[in-house]
């Protein structure tokens, strides 16, 4: 398992990173996790440099918040509320979640941006509210970049970090690997099912 997804990121190459950052933050169940875990193992081994895929890969982030960030330009409130009901289950998004970025960004500021690029549920819905308040895009861009950065380093340099283990324990990091996508779908399979309509969040809290 670890021998294959090292092969598929080599062959990929730092191109292929970008498109697998810029994928994680539209679409939630892939994991940052093992694209940033599995490219900081090849540059243990020397196939790939440090600053290049942690460049590559921050700006694949970047473009993937730019998408969100750019609907909420482009939608109303109203559009966004009928474009979750409709896809809202298979993106994980829910109104209530939304409605909390909103209100944490308009509590806290700009600055938020930066702040929630270390929570795994927030960091990509709060692009929305940022695109909403037409946030200018110089500092949207350089806060999700700088807040990227930081976050895309850490599990980069843990990669490269435990690549010798990796290399002792193959198998074991195998399982690992696996158990990380497993736990993954589970996740996404779980915010399927328990996804709730708009109008349940809107009757919520008018109760």
């Amino acid at each position: 398992m670890t021998a294959t997804l090292l092969e598929w990121l080599a062959q990929g190459g730092y191109i292929g990173i970008f498109l697998l950052m810029m994928a994680e933050n539209v679409f939630p169940p892939i994991p940052s996790e093992v694209i940033m875990g599995g490219a900081g193992v090849l540059v243990a081994k020397g196939q790939m440099h440090f600053a290049t895929v942690w460049l590559v890969a921050t700006a694949g982030t970047l473009a993937g918040n730019l998408f969100w960030y750019w609907i909420g330009v482009r939608w109303s409130e109203a559009q966004l509320k009928r474009a979750i009901d409709r896809w809202g289950r298979w993106l994980t998004f829910e109104w209530d979640e939304f409605s909390r970025a909103r209100r944490i960004f308009r509590k806290y500021g700009d600055g938020i941006v930066f702040a929630v690029r270390f929570s795994p549920v927030l960091r990509t819905i709060v692009s929305l509210p940022a695109g909403l308040a037409h946030m200018k895009l110089w500092r949207f861009c350089l806060f999700t970049f700088l807040g990227s950065a930081i976050w895309n380093g850490i599990l980069l340099a843990g990669g490269r970090a435990l690549a010798p283990l990796v290399a002792r324990f193959e198998a074991a990091a195998g399982w690992s690997v696996l158990a990380l996508v497993l736990v993954g779908v589970a996740f996404y399979l779980y915010r399927v099912v328990t996804w709730k309509p708009v109008k349940a969040h809107e009757s919520a809290e008018d109760a």
